[in-house]
């Protein structure tokens, strides 16, 4: 070889296999690498393939040989792929048994055919098993309501809400629906809009455009930096009262906390955010709210196997409408010039119905774009 640097350099690659540890005997994983990564990292797509591991749990994975590309070794996070590869990925047993055992987990199923399921994501469900959450989780629950999305990545799961946030989600039953399911998230023809309750008025509507990506102190958080992806999101004033406002956010891209980052950078942060929420208020209900008030309460595509376009939508749950329906009050009240007890207030909650406490399935006609249907938004991670 006349080489030496790369003499040298296949010298070292040999050693460091050979002392790789032996994962022959490891539960293993198989995967092919789907067309629309093709060119990616090997990090990236698995990173897609296997969401419910961290990409610094893949990456070491890949480092300790537990990764192979057709039917190699590969200990190189930034190795190309191409359509069409076959991976395989060796679990530690133990890993394996708990992050995809079935669980009997009660799911509201709000629509489900041969290609898809959609439910209504209740608040505190976590999505996908990770560290702190190995079992308990969505992906749990899937294996269990439909066990052969064992067969299908990520068990169908196609994105994501955070643990606190409520309302649709769509799953892929098989591998081709979920293939196009994936490009139709690429192409920004799947839409959501989200319902979020957000301190201090809010005068209008109006759109923030400015990059997400990780804290530069805080590193399980998320910030506008200079350094992050294009984020844009589109919002609209539903219902103004004395200290939030009741918006309607739509996403142009999908960030993690997307919609959480870019209204606390504004200076609305949603009602109840534990991250990103700051300074205390002086409405107590406000105050005491657990978690971020957000609600995917809208959901619409194009249905993998036949192309009509479907549509979904789904109240808020029952304590983001009860919280709603306190600061309706309370606002009335203070424009009236009144002082409502407690009671009286708990009373007028009871009282109030929306007449829409479940999700609502609606298939619209096939002919012309999902987002024909409404002002359906894009979807992100939440």
């Amino acid at each position: 070889m006349k080489n030496p640097q790369k003499k040298e350099a296949l010298a070292e690659e040999s050693t460091r296999n050979s002392e790789l540890a032996d994962y022959s005997a490891n539960p293993r994983i198989g995967l092919s690498v789907p067309g629309d990564c093709s060119g990616q990292r090997l990090d990236q797509v698995l990173a897609r393939l296997l969401a419910q591991h961290s990409r610094s749990r893949l990456q070491n994975w890949i480092r300790e040989g537990r990764v192979t590309v057709g039917g190699e070794r590969v200990v190189e996070p930034r190795q190309k792929l191409w359509a069409g590869e076959s991976l395989e990925v060796a679990e530690a047993p133990d890993e394996r048994a708990e992050s995809s055992a079935p669980e009997d987990i009660p799911l509201q199923v709000v629509y489900e055919d041969e290609s898809l399921i959609v439910i209504d994501k209740p608040v505190g469900l976590v999505v996908h098993p990770g560290n702190g959450n190995w079992s308990g989780t969505l992906l749990n629950a899937l294996l269990y309501h439909a066990p052969q999305l064992d067969k299908v990545p990520r068990a169908g799961i196609v994105h994501r809400l955070d643990k606190d946030t409520s309302g649709l989600m769509v799953v892929a039953k098989t591998l081709e629906a979920q293939t196009d399911l994936v490009r139709q998230l690429q192409a920004r023809s799947v839409k959501r809009c989200y319902q979020a309750l957000v301190r201090g008025v809010v005068d209008s509507a109006g759109s923030v455009d400015a990059p997400i990506g990780r804290h530069p102190t805080l590193r399980t958080s998320m910030a506008v930096v200079r350094t992050g992806k294009p984020a844009r999101t589109h919002y609209r004033v539903l219902e103004q009262f004395l200290a939030c406002t009741l918006i309607e956010c739509a996403l142009e891209t999908g960030r993690t906390h997307q919609i959480r980052v870019h209204m606390t950078s504004i200076g609305h942060p949603l009602v109840g955010d534990p991250t990103y929420g700051s300074g205390a208020s002086r409405v107590p209900r406000v105050a005491e709210f657990p978690r971020q008030a957000l609600h995917a309460c809208r959901l619409s595509l194009l249905h993998p196997g036949t192309g009509k376009a479907m549509l979904w939508r789904s109240a808020v749950p029952e304590d983001m409408a009860t919280l709603i329906a306190s600061v309706r009050l309370e606002a009335v009240a203070a424009q009236a010039g009144e002082c409502i007890s407690d009671d009286e207030l708990d009373d007028w909650d009871d009282d109030w119905d929306d007449d829409g406490d479940g999700p609502e399935v609606i298939i619209v006609r096939g002919d012309g774009d999902a987002g024909s249907a409404g002002d359906d938004e894009d979807l992100g991670e939440q």
